[in-house]
């Protein structure tokens, strides 16, 4: 799947606001860019990607259900 069909499912499916699937968004858009970029620019986009999936933490814990699905 590359990141226009895996855009189309997170739009078709409704899952635009959940915060781990635009990160693998960014990351296959990084994967599928990586070729053009440099060592460094593709170490400081990964990095950057990997701290705003740091920064959601842990706040599904408690709402597994509602947030994943049953």
């Amino acid at each position: 799947m590359d990141s226009q069909e895996l855009a189309q499912y997170l739009e078709t499916t409704d899952s635009i606001s959940k915060s781990w699937l635009l990160v693998q968004l960014r990351l296959k858009k990084l994967e599928e860019t990586r070729a053009d970029l440099s060592p460094e620019v593709y170490a400081q986009k990964l990095a950057d990607i990997h701290q705003d999936l740091m920064n959601l933490g842990e706040w599904w814990i408690g709402r597994e259900n509602e947030v994943f699905g049953s």
